[in-house]
């Protein structure tokens, strides 16, 4: 099924104006959600908002949104008011500069777009996207869409253009917020360490090699329940012997891990393909789910 364009936009640098289609590059509808029920009859649930202070109902009409600016006091906004500091929409996004790819830190990734050219498109979009794959670099501008302003990455890839929305510095904290102490690392141990990161090295990342286990586990329960099925728990079998040499867990993990894989081999079938609920069968078997119930990590 062909993907939807869900907008329109105008990528721009310098005089040159791209008429673009925008498409989601990802579908948050594959994850699975659960209705709130109530116990006793199974029925679904509806949500109420109550005033703390009169400890009544109140209707939607009756709502306002405010700001607390101090501990239980705050400054009301009509809607009108919360309308005119939106940011109008524009359709277009404005290329500011150019940086190398490698010089935008993935932490500040947040949603992604595909680009594909409009009409009358096809030539300019073609340009840009040669043009950054020739000189390895990606282009920074800002988009307004839903009111509000967003920074922009272009960056190409092998078969187009991605429109990636950045987060603001304000929103990503800095890593030297996180204590990490230092610590010497032995040159034997390094030579371990290097060795098995080349042992389990492959040329590519292929996605489809990562399948979500949970998931699929959940859809299988999902399904017994549905068919009448009882769901029997599972212990999870206790780990092995903790191993507390670093040099020692080094040795054994280079034994244990094999060549590195084949990315010929087939890739595993993944288990997100939506389906109908199967019909209810009779005198079903019980299913087995095995709990997931981590267990505390090990200590080298």
């Amino acid at each position: 099924m062909a993907a939807r364009s869900i907008a329109t936009l105008t990528v721009s640098f310098g005089l040159v104006s791209i008429p673009v289609r925008l498409f989601s590059a990802t579908e948050a509808s594959k994850a699975i959600s659960f209705n709130l029920l109530h116990k006793a009859c199974g029925s679904r649930l509806k949500q109420q908002y109550f005033c703390i202070k009169e400890e009544v109902p109140v209707a939607r009409d009756d709502m306002v949104k405010g700001y607390e600016f101090a501990k239980d006091q705050y400054v009301m906004f009509t809607p009108e008011e919360l309308k005119a500091m939106e940011e109008a929409g524009t359709h277009m996004a404005e290329i500011a500069e150019f940086v190398p790819l490698a010089s935008v830190d993935p932490v500040y990734f947040d949603k992604a777009y595909y680009l594909a050219p409009d009409k009358g498109g096809n030539k300019p979009y073609a340009l840009l996207h040669r043009a950054l794959m020739e000189t390895g670099r990606c282009a920074l501008g800002r988009w307004a869409a839903r009111g509000k302003q967003y920074i922009v990455m272009i960056r190409p890839v092998a078969e187009g253009l991605v429109m990636q929305q950045l987060l603001y510095a304000d929103e990503v904290r800095s890593i030297r917020e996180v204590e990490i102490p230092e610590t010497e690392v032995k040159p034997a141990e390094l030579k371990l360490a290097t060795q098995l990161i080349e042992q389990q090295s492959v040329d590519k990342f292929d996605p489809t090699e990562y399948v979500d286990d949970v998931r699929a586990r959940v859809e299988k329960a999902i399904e017994g329940k549905v068919q009448g099925q009882e769901i029997v728990m599972q212990e999870e079998q206790p780990a092995g012997a903790q191993v507390i040499d670093l040099m020692e867990a080094l040795r054994a993990s280079l034994e244990k891990k094999g060549p590195a894989k084949s990315k010929s081999s087939p890739a595993p079938v993944a288990a997100a393909e939506s389906r109908k609920p199967p019909k209810r069968k009779e005198a079903p078997e019980p299913v087995a789910v095995a709990t997931t119930t981590r267990k505390a990590a090990k200590k080298l």
